[in-house]
């Protein structure tokens, strides 16, 4: 819905950034979005049933009593009865809700499912659901997921591969288990140290940073994290740096970290 003002998207190896819209209609069925508010993503006019079934519509991929059987079988394999085919939005609860906006994401057997923070707004308890039925999607279906969240503990939890974003460029790029045991720019550090530890006697050294967020529409000059990072240098003032792979599969935009030289001897 919003043009790109630069970068290029390529999905299965095909470049979809400049496709017109009846070029885009065949690969828009191969992704999907849960969104963040449960509720104000779904027609507050439409039943539940008709939410889920409306993409199977949309592609002509059922019609009738096909249709409806395909959507029963959705609303199983998210934890929903078939009554609740019947009710209209505001009679679910928020996990509900999201289970209903998982569930007409899958209705068109998508490659790729964007999760724009889809377990925020929802208590801790039905988050640990939601993430767990995704989880349990993704192995069932093949799917993809990028998901977006602030919370490093839904992080860690879910994700294979962690991008972290720093008003509006990605500082770190790594797998989960080297993010978390060994980051390597200084704004996932101090994400990190921002982790409540659930033990009272347990100390570790605290990562505050100065200031505040910059304006994203009017980023600061060289490295966008610079004003806030007790690491700064002067290179870091003038020059953006650019994200490099400073060890196998770990990239990071920072001029403090260099790329690992191997010396091989004959």
């Amino acid at each position: 819905m919003i043009e790109p003002t630069a970068g290029e998207i390529v999905l299965e190896g095909v470049p979809i950034t400049a496709a017109s819209e009846a070029e885009l209609r065949p690969h828009r069925r191969k992704m999907q979005v849960v969104f963040q508010d449960p509720y104000a993503s779904l027609n507050p006019r439409m039943t539940a049933g008709e939410i889920v079934g409306e993409p199977l519509f949309n592609y002509g991929l059922a019609a009738g009593k096909v249709r409806e059987g395909r959507v029963k079988g959705l609303f199983a394999r998210v934890g929903l009865r078939p009554e609740h085919m019947r009710k209209y939005p505001h009679e679910f609860s928020g996990g509900q809700r999201q289970r209903l906006g998982i569930a007409r994401a899958l209705a068109v057997q998508p490659k790729l499912i964007v999760g724009d923070e889809p377990v925020s707004a929802l208590d801790v308890s039905v988050q640990a659901q939601a993430i767990n039925l995704m989880m349990d999607l993704q192995e069932s279906y093949g799917l993809s997921y990028i998901f977006i969240a602030h919370d490093l503990a839904v992080v860690e939890h879910i994700s294979h591969r962690v991008a972290v974003m720093y008003l509006g460029k990605i500082v770190e790029l790594t797998d989960k288990k080297s993010l978390f045991t060994s980051p390597q720019h200084p704004y996932t550090e101090a994400l990190l140290a921002a982790v409540p530890i659930p033990e009272p006697k347990l100390k570790r050294r605290r990562f505050v940073l100065a200031g505040d967020v910059p304006s994203p529409m009017r980023p600061p000059s060289g490295c966008r994290f610079h004003t806030r990072c007790p690491y700064a240098e002067e290179i870091c003032r003038r020059l953006e740096p650019p994200l490099l792979e400073v060890e196998p599969r770990h990239a990071v935009a920072c001029h403090l970290r260099k790329p690992k030289t191997v010396s091989v001897s004959a």
